[in-house]
């Protein structure tokens, strides 16, 4: 047992708001704009806690729960007021960078470095008396083998995706895999091929997804689908398939450099990334992410995903679709100028979006200048004119808007400005864009209410990310788009 010392502090501090003089490439530069719609809001953290948040979670009584990366968990009352007036308990330490939080069935299940842990309180004092060790069955030996857990699956399993050994090898068993976790313990080997990966959730049809980082065998940051079964991508994590006997060994492995779209003719178990996110231009450490079921609290974006990003202090927006059995999708700007490196987010009951993390001394680059720092962005109710979501159809692409468009403006085919380009597919570090093409948009269609326009093209590109700039686009009220640009990766187009 582990006796815990309660601290409830209330706090007026403000953190302050700023971005260091470092140029890590060039942002978007809406943040003013988007703060018209989308303010940030901190929680102040006492100079006494070492707040280094590395995962999220609500509890049944509305307080917010903190994993941090020094091994604690804090519950956090008042953090969702307005202005927030946070007390802080600690309920439980001694863990090892806690990348995963999920609260199920009166007890907190957390994702650290070696094992998956079920921590609970058994004698109702609010601290944490009980530590349970629900698998600890995968390698680790050095400070690059994270790993990074999901909540609870509608089955009470947890997802965990376990970063390679110094990126470039498997030297610790499943370091490199996706696996899953049962409500008793037992751990399942999903599929292999992860470098650095970041957070684990599900999409709004219950599909696991994973962030992984750039680097060998990933030209960019992207988002990856878990297919059970599948081969992600790098090929150190093979050296494990004997541990797995319900899975066969890959009979072929990727030649680099290549293209993903022609490995994955060559690699049957290849899964290509759902989303790959341009670098810097969209994301260059991405993190955490969650899926919006706020029920429209959030605002116009219900069932999409939001991604916090290390490096460059942002969070993302990302919608999927699966087209012919194989998961795709799209990214967008969201929400620049948080003040640290942001390592996950968690949406709260009352529709807000909770953001944190911090700085390390490893030569991390961060934009945001605050050692560690908690945030929530909050929707003040006005809809911004946004591209919410864009859908892959046979000759081209829908787009859907928030707010309707100008229609004369919209069905003007030279204002859409559209590039390709993809990634080498090889065993260096990262990729330049590659294989560029300028595509034409033969016709734009607007829809009778002004919501959507489709897009026919004189082609798509498949294997290429579809680079979308509009920005001469209006809307009915003679307003440019908050932020003009989005991003498609096709890995298959409709056969119909």
């Amino acid at each position: 047992m582990v006796n815990l010392r309660s601290i409830p502090i209330l706090l007026s501090v403000v953190l302050t708001n700023s971005l260091p003089a470092e140029e890590l490439g060039k942002m978007w530069g809406t943040a003013d704009e988007e703060a018209k719609y989308y303010p940030i809001v901190n929680v102040p953290i006492p100079k006494d806690v070492p707040m280094r948040p590395g995962s999220f979670e609500v509890l049944p009584d509305g307080r917010l729960a903190v994993g941090t990366r020094k091994g604690d968990i804090y519950f956090i009352k008042g953090a969702f007021a307005s202005p927030p007036k946070p007390e802080y308990h600690l309920f439980a330490t001694g863990q090892d960078e806690i990348f995963g939080l999920s609260w199920k069935d009166g007890a907190m299940t957390t994702t650290q470095f070696g094992e998956l842990t079920r921590i609970s309180d058994t004698d109702g004092d609010d601290v944490a008396d009980r530590y349970d060790t629900l698998t600890n069955n995968w390698g680790y030996a050095e400070g690059h083998e994270f790993a990074f857990g999901s909540k609870h699956d509608p089955d009470g399993n947890v997802w965990v995706a376990l970063g390679l050994s110094a990126s470039y090898h498997s030297r610790n068993i499943f370091r490199g895999w996706a696996v899953k976790v049962t409500p008793d313990g037992k751990m399942i080997p999903v599929c292999s091929g992860l470098r650095s990966p970041g957070g684990v959730a599900a999409n709004a049809e219950g599909a696991m997804f994973t962030i992984e980082s750039q680097g060998p065998w990933n030209g960019c940051c992207s988002l990856k689908h878990l297919k059970p079964g599948g081969f992600l991508g790098h090929p150190a994590s093979y050296n494990w398939y004997p541990f797995v006997p319900s899975m066969e060994t890959p009979k072929v492995t990727p030649n680099g450099p290549s293209r993903f779209q022609v490995e994955k003719k060559r690699v049957k178990e290849l899964v290509p990334p759902v989303i790959r996110f341009p670098y810097i231009k969209m994301g260059r450490s991405i993190s955490g992410f969650q899926l919006d079921q706020t029920g429209g609290k959030f605002g116009p974006f219900e069932n999409q995903l939001f991604l916090g990003d290390y490096t460059l202090s942002l969070i993302l927006r990302a919608t999927t679709e699966k087209i012919n059995g194989v998961w795709q999708g799209a990214c967008y700007p969201f929400r620049e100028g948080l003040s640290t490196g942001i390592m996950n987010v968690q949406f709260t009951p009352k529709g807000q979006l909770i953001a944190g993390g911090f700085t390390t001394t490893r030569q991390w680059p961060v934009r945001g200048s605050e050692p560690f720092a908690i945030q929530r962005i909050d929707w003040n109710g006005k809809v911004p004119f946004e591209i919410k979501e864009i859908n892959i159809k046979k000759d081209g692409f829908l787009f859907n808007f928030t707010k309707p468009v100008d229609k004369a403006v919209a069905a003007n085919p030279d204002i859409y400005k559209i590039s390709t380009y993809t990634h080498i597919y090889r065993g260096g570090y990262g990729s330049p864009e590659v294989d560029q093409t300028t595509l034409k948009v033969t016709k734009a269609v607007p829809s009778a209410d002004g919501m959507s326009v489709m897009l026919h093209l004189d082609k798509i590109i498949e294997g290429h990310i579809h680079d979308f700039s509009l920005d001469a686009m209006k809307s009915k009220e003679g307003k440019s788009l908050l932020h003009t640009k989005a991003y498609y990766t096709v890995n298959e187009i409709p056969n119909k």
